[in-house]
């Protein structure tokens, strides 16, 4: 009997019992706490946000002031209402409403879209809450997992989010090959095939997978997995592994078939020049996290130089082949300015105890490479960014999609916060303010609605009609200073009472037409990290 009509003979109540089980044992995750009464209203029969000004998302400039109508969880219109600096035109505004949010000087953009998340687990964050409104709180209305959690939770978490029971972002899965199956290792192209065709049939409270986590395979079984998950309009992404590729570069994998790799790894080694390897210090070992993070930086000066015919015909491959890049800059950036992330501002309220524990350096912990990090570690590093954005922009120049992910919760990078981070390092590589929103909705929605060929059926990612209702509202100009978007908002002198202030941060997120006030989803994060240190400190005076 397939694993689909068992699933259909269990109750969703005992299903539920079966994921939370499996997950939270597998990571040390708590039961995330349902929705409050007063965590968002709606989806409401007729919402209206009035005399907004507009961004779109695709890449066109603004526009307002607007009106826009939402019904149910759908945009069911966008009309001009006027011009700026003049009198509203009243006649023109659509009435009826049964909610209304005055946006008169904000700006309203599509809910961002985070390609590379994780929730946690422990022991940095064990309650999926504080991460979802760390997420929520800073604009994020969809996130791709590529371990949101165990996949069993993860689908758990899913369905329960797209039933909008939990305060969290619209989820997609991406599990991991051999993730949750009981057939032993995936070591050939059937068995590859195999697992594909069960995961894709796996259906918790309505919540599937909805595409492949990829690392480092032989190349049989990596076109297997890319193979078989397009068979079933699932995507692919690839965290390509430096131990693997000497023997699978970004193009070996592309031309098997991946639809996107994310970070960089294999990128350069797609185009290297003395060797066909990197040339490692002889005493290197991947198990030391510094070795494996401190040379990946030295790859700047062992790859093609911009421009030259080996990099101009790189990007050409990529874009016949419709690769789809996710660099996840900010996870990297304390490698080039290790100081600046360690010191970053909203760790002091925001950062769990348990989650800056792990930031610590540690010989165990994934990404806590700081053994003796260098200034010539941080030069290295800062050479490759050079290249590496040149990269990115020259890749975008030339028509090929280029999206925004975090990876967020290692290397002093905070959920949520260290998205907005992403935005601004696409700005350094030479993005236009209006293409970085882009990336960060439009061309993010296209990738993930490409698997099952919708790209001309997007369902959020643009504000047009007939778009899910997924916007942020912020009451200044994030095209002229990103920086507004962080939840803890930019410094202003008000030049009145001559002090500095705080302006920006997000004031609403909506999501599913619901509407949720930004600020106090990030004032219960507050609370979460402050109970937490106030438990330490009882626990350490007890002696434990």
């Amino acid at each position: 009997m397939s694993f689909s009509r068992v699933i259909s003979r269990i109750s969703l109540a005992a299903i539920a019992v079966l994921v939370l089980a499996t997950g939270l044992a597998a990571q040390g995750m708590e039961i995330t706490t349902l929705r409050g009464g007063d965590e968002g209203d709606g989806p409401h029969e007729r919402l209206i946000l009035r005399g907004a000004t507009m961004i779109d998302g695709t890449g066109a400039p603004p526009m307002g002031p607007v009106d826009i109508v939402v019904e149910g969880d759908r945009i069911a219109e966008i009309r001009s209402v006027g011009f700026p600096f003049a009198q509203i035109r009243e006649g023109r505004r659509p009435q009826g409403a049964t909610r209304e949010i005055d946006a008169t000087g904000m700006y309203v953009m599509p809910g961002l879209i985070d390609m590379h998340a994780h929730t946690g687990g422990a022991p940095k964050a064990p309650q999926a809450e504080y991460t979802y409104k760390l997420w929520m709180g800073n604009g994020i209305t969809t996130s791709r997992g590529v371990g949101h959690g165990p996949m069993m939770w993860a689908l758990g978490e899913k369905a329960r989010s797209e039933r909008n029971e939990i305060v969290a972002p619209r989820m997609f899965t991406y599990a991991r090959p051999g993730e949750a199956w009981d057939q032993g290792e995936i070591d050939t192209p059937e068995k590859a095939r195999e697992w594909v065709r069960w995961a894709a049939a796996v259906d918790v409270e309505g919540a599937k997978i909805d595409g492949l986590k990829l690392t480092s395979y032989p190349p049989a079984i990596m076109e297997a997995l890319n193979d078989e998950a397009a068979i079933h309009g699932l995507g692919t992404v690839a965290h390509l592994a430096q131990t693997g590729v000497s023997r699978m570069n970004a193009l070996d994998a592309a031309e098997l078939g991946l639809d996107m790799i994310t970070h960089f790894y294999g990128l350069f080694e797609s185009m290297l020049t003395d060797y066909t390897v990197q040339d490692f210090p002889l005493n290197y070992n991947y198990n030391n996290e510094q070795d494996r993070f401190g040379q990946v930086g030295r790859l700047w000066y062992q790859s093609a130089e911009p421009g030259s015919e080996q990099w101009n015909a790189l990007i050409e491959r990529f874009l016949e082949l419709d690769l789809g890049l996710d660099p996840t800059m900010t996870i990297y950036e304390a490698s080039r300015d290790v100081m600046r992330s360690r010191e970053a501002e909203w760790h002091e309220e925001y950062t769990l105890p348990t989650q800056w524990d792990y930031y610590q350096a540690s010989r165990e912990a994934h990404g806590s490479y700081w053994y003796y990090w260098t200034t010539e570690d941080e030069y290295h590093w800062g050479k490759f960014y050079d290249k590496w954005m040149r990269f990115l922009n020259d890749y975008k120049n030339a028509g090929g999609i280029v999206t925004t992910g975090s990876d967020s919760g290692f290397i002093y990078k905070l959920y949520g916060f260290d998205y907005i981070r992403e935005l601004e390092l696409l700005r350094e590589a030479g993005f236009h303010p209006l293409e970085v929103i882009r990336a960060a909705t439009y061309h993010g929605a296209l990738q993930l609605h490409k698997p099952k060929g919708m790209e001309n059926d997007l369902q959020f990612g643009v504000l047009e009609a007939g778009m899910k209702a997924d916007m942020i509202v912020v009451d200044q100009n994030p095209l002229e200073n990103l920086k507004v978007l962080y939840g803890t908002g930019a410094p202003k002198l008000n030049d009145a009472t001559g002090e500095m202030e705080r302006v920006g941060g997000i004031t609403y997120t909506i999501k599913d037409g619901i509407v949720y006030d930004a600020k106090k989803l990030l004032a219960d994060v507050r609370e979460m990290v402050a109970k937490q240190k106030a438990e330490r400190v009882i626990s350490e005076q007890d002696g434990h």
